[in-house]
């Protein structure tokens, strides 16, 4: 989807977060909600408040459109543009829309930052001197409780893995590092192997549905198998923001496949030109192999999921759920 007459600054974010130059689910979150700003203060559409809502909407399904698996993105649009549509049914002026949009987008970049801050507070709690842990990918809320646990005095060992085929793991070594925390990059197939060594799995999180199940960067789901077999536990930072409102009316959340040539090099394709190349960005890890999910509002058990999300989105379901005709149910 693209749109005509957007700031030059709206499509380079939409770009970005694409083509993965902003990476996180928090990071991408901010960004949109960012986009969304300069969309309301560059508005020189028709001078009619509906215009206007039509005009945010519209934006708001093309930042959507640029990763689908990040339900940080589409709760972030969500955030801005449901406070701008009940701006409309007020009856409010224009100006005081564009006011309204803006300030939301700007008190939802503050919340997301406050809650990384919550969540290290929070995690740093549940890690003891001098253990070994292992995290995965780049995720700034993982970071946040390693940081804190630092700044207690704690010292620490930290395994990132490589994170193939981005290499989001040298961003992490490289935060650890200008942290002072000690840190070593294994190869994502080495993580079994490494695993007798850990004594706790920190990962972040792209999306956590209703049943407590955990959408992240490809090859979290066989960490957590690997470390349920050895008996080490498994905790996930998460934003609330996050927890997909979708997933309790029975969605699911989509995963996406990138370009092959994250893969392999372009000449091999050209060499094999038949040959099947798949690359999916995230998977999915069950409840069960999760011991419990650091959020900005406390340590919860993965089931107990569906309580946040009716918390922060039961409006938001409430009225989906009444858009279902009876046949559907």
């Amino acid at each position: 989807m693209t749109l005509k007459g957007l700031p030059p600054e709206i499509v380079r974010i939409a770009n970005d977060i694409r083509d993965m130059r902003i990476r996180g689910a928090g990071r991408i979150a901010r960004a949109a909600a960012e986009a969304l700003k300069i969309a309301a203060e560059n508005y020189r559409g028709p001078e009619r408040a509906s215009e206007f809502v039509d005009y945010m909407n519209k934006v708001g399904e093309y930042l959507k459109s640029t990763r689908p698996t990040a339900v940080s993105l589409p709760n972030a649009v969500g955030y801005v543009l449901t406070r701008v549509n009940q701006a409309l049914v007020k009856g409010l002026s224009l100006e005081e829309m564009k006011r309204i949009a803006i300030e939301s987008a700007v008190n939802f970049i503050e919340i997301s930052i406050r809650a990384v801050k919550l969540i290290g507070e929070i995690g740093a709690k549940i890690i003891s001197d001098g253990e070994t842990i292992l995290t995965h990918c780049n995720s700034s809320a993982a970071i946040s409780i390693l940081s804190h646990a630092k700044m207690q005095g704690k010292d620490l060992e930290v395994y990132a893995t490589e994170t193939r085929p981005k290499f989001q793991g040298y961003i992490t070594f490289k935060a650890l590092r200008n942290l002072s925390i000690k840190a070593k990059i294994i190869p994502d197939s080495a993580v079994r192997y490494i695993m007798k060594e850990v004594d706790r799995v920190i990962v972040g999180a792209d999306a956590v549905a209703a049943n407590g199940a955990v959408v992240n960067k490809i090859g979290t789901s066989l960490i957590a198998l690997a470390a349920h077999e050895a008996r080490v536990r498994v905790f996930v930072a998460a934003e609330s923001y996050k927890f997909s409102p979708a997933t309790v009316l029975g969605e699911l959340v989509v995963i996406e496949e990138r370009s092959p040539l994250e893969v392999v090099p372009e000449d091999f394709v050209k060499s094999y030109p038949n040959v099947t190349i798949r690359n999916p960005a995230f998977d999915v890890t069950p409840p069960e192999y999760i011991d419990a999910i650091i959020t900005e509002k406390g340590l919860i058990p993965p089931k107990a999921a569906i309580l946040v999300l009716t918390e922060e989105y039961g409006r938001v379901i409430e009225e989906e759920l009444t858009r279902i005709s009876p046949e559907e149910l």
